[in-house]
């Protein structure tokens, strides 16, 4: 039995740590089987040896990201302890420095794992880059902050946004209004997050100026994009065709980023996407990057890595077993 005390240095990192009703620190005893306990400034963690090290190990990275203004909650808790695992909880405090947009409403948006940190760190090295991964791991949420910010620098004169107007169980013709009307629904997490952003006011004046375009990827055929942050969202519902003629739309001192997860295709069966073939060849092209989010890289919900683990396990294993 070994015990180890760790000294505070602000009693409400000590707070955030806990959490409500010790709901964060539980999560840190149960996973290493150790007994935390807070003791004025101090915290005494107890338990086995190699038990005790890893558990200090995450309180120590925790209240560094807490010491740095972070929110402490069961999303980074269980990173942090799955870097502590592979002995890269050091790493983590890059993410706090790279601030990437301020949104409306005062949160500023940063990667959260060292997957999105990568991501991000390509999108600013490459002039196109090739973000594929599961659901959750921001893939088009960092995409539009990183679009945002260069805007805001004056980098580029235009934000361009757009999406494959897939019919997935609906068809258009049936949804009501004009054809802006048709393919709004599918442009809808495009807008939502330049409203966190940009807020509405300022994202209508813009759209109305020009300098920010939101439509669908059939709007894009015979363009030229010059000065543009441009990009392509759901990628696995393009074909091959689709996404030869996107890539080539690239203008001169512009940036294309490209989204999607090619576990939901919603393209028939016959048709093949273009997110995997381009994946396969560009991957040796200079100046472009492919980042593969993992289900470490999830931001939401535990459940939704659970589901993504079960999803993998099940396409792995074949099948037929669970039928």
């Amino acid at each position: 039995m070994t015990e180890k005390i760790i000294a505070v240095d602000k009693i409400e990192n000590l707070f955030s740590l806990f959490g409500s009703y010790d709901e964060n620190i539980n999560l840190i005893q149960r996973e290493y089987n150790v007994v935390v306990l807070n003791r004025g400034s101090d915290i005494r963690v107890s338990g086995e040896d190699e038990c005790v090290e890893k558990a200090s190990d995450a309180i120590e990275t925790l209240l560094s990201m807490a010491d740095k203004g972070e929110q402490i909650n069961e999303q980074n808790i269980r990173y942090v302890l799955s870097l502590v695992k592979e002995g890269m909880q050091e790493k983590i405090n890059a993410l706090s420095d790279d601030g990437l947009c301020v949104t409306m409403s005062g949160r500023i948006v940063k990667p959260k794992t060292l997957g999105q940190k990568k991501y991000v760190d390509a999108i600013r090295n490459n002039t196109i880059v090739l973000g594929v991964g599961p659901a959750g791991t921001g893939k088009t949420y960092l995409a539009v902050a990183m679009a945002v910010k260069a805007f805001r620098a004056k980098e580029v004169n235009k934000i361009i946004l757009t999406r494959p107007a897939v019919e997935a169980g609906e068809k258009l013709g049936f949804l009501p209004g004009d054809l802006q009307n048709k393919v709004d629904p599918y442009l809808r997490p495009l807008y939502d997050a330049l409203f966190e952003m940009l807020g509405p006011d300022n994202f209508a004046k813009q759209h109305e100026r020009g300098c920010i375009e939101v439509a669908p990827l059939a709007y894009m055929r015979g363009r030229t994009l010059d000065d543009s942050f441009i990009i392509l969202d759901e990628a696995q519902n393009t074909t091959p065709e689709q996404m030869k003629m996107f890539l080539t739309r690239l203008g001169f001192n512009s940036k294309i980023v490209i989204t999607g997860d090619v576990t939901q295709i919603d393209l028939p069966d016959s048709k093949r996407s273009g997110l995997i073939e381009a994946c396969k060849v560009l991957k040796n092209v200079e100046d472009i990057y492919i980042n593969r989010f993992t289900e470490k890289d999830v931001v939401r919900h535990k459940l939704v890595q659970d589901i993504i683990k079960a999803y993998e396990k099940y396409n792995n294993e074949g099948k037929k077993k669970y039928e």
